[in-house]
């Protein structure tokens, strides 16, 4: 395989926007520089009474960096959150993601059709979090379609799952309401090295619409200790950590 030299791409967003946008914070989840709460109603709903109808799933929220894969013109092209090919990136981490997108093309173009995008976490790197890794580096968690929508659940558990991807932790998916209490303290699925979790994701679904999504992370949660960088930003590592890392890429 022949890999594209560093920086050989220019700088551009295949899909002409950005990957993944923010998500609300439930109460008492840590806020980070810019987040926000979702409104009182809509944490009652999710937390306490679940409309009649209405599906909620719960899954363990990973530590990495957001990343994502889509189809433009028939190429399979990996992004970053903010659309970006990761080939341009000045960061190692998304290169490499880039280069593992690469090597498994034919699993995506096998689940993706024209401007579509699959979205997830890519945790090679370890930001916050170590991870014992016992699966692929890439958990994704959303399928956008080409009108730019997130598909429901189980759409995007048949697409990942036929492309061998492995996906968050479900704690819940019932049609009630899941109280914090319930998911807070459960353990990491996913290899976290002192077996607690960054937080959890709530996904809030109607019929066949996503109405809203919302996140908790521990309190004590420090973001990106484990990497280098400004030491005020909270990155106080010298020596940058993998918890995985792609053979003969470069």
């Amino acid at each position: 395989m022949t890999v594209p030299a560093i920086y050989s791409r220019a700088a551009v967003k295949p899909l002409g926007r950005k990957s993944y946008g923010s998500i609300g914070h439930l109460p008492g989840s840590r806020l980070g520089p810019g987040d926000h709460h979702i409104h009182d109603g809509q944490s009652r709903a999710v937390l306490e009474a679940l409309p009649k109808g209405d599906r909620l799933v719960v899954q363990e929220k990973l530590d990495g960096s957001n990343v994502g894969v889509c189809k433009v013109d028939g190429k399979i092209i990996a992004i970053n959150r903010a659309g970006w090919d990761c080939w341009s990136s000045p960061h190692e981490q998304h290169r490499m993601f880039a280069a593992w997108v690469q090597r498994n093309a034919d699993r995506f173009d096998a689940i993706l059709g024209e401007w579509e995008r699959i979205c997830g976490e890519w945790i090679a790197l370890a930001h916050g979090t170590l991870y014992a890794l016992k699966h692929e580096p890439f958990v994704p968690f959303d399928v956008f379609t080409a009108a730019n929508e997130r598909m429901v659940f189980t759409a995007f558990l048949e697409r990942a799952h036929r492309a061998r991807l492995v996906t968050p932790h479900v704690f819940h998916f019932q049609n009630v309401a899941c109280p914090l209490s319930y998911v807070a303290d459960a353990p990491s699925h996913h290899g976290a090295a002192d077996g607690i979790k960054e937080g959890v994701v709530y996904r809030w679904e109607r019929d066949d619409r996503v109405l809203m999504l919302a996140k908790w992370v521990r309190p004590d949660k420090l973001d990106g200790n484990l990497l280098v960088g400004k030491k005020d930003a909270g990155m106080t590592a010298t020596q940058e950590t993998w918890n995985w890392r792609l053979e003969g890429w470069r």
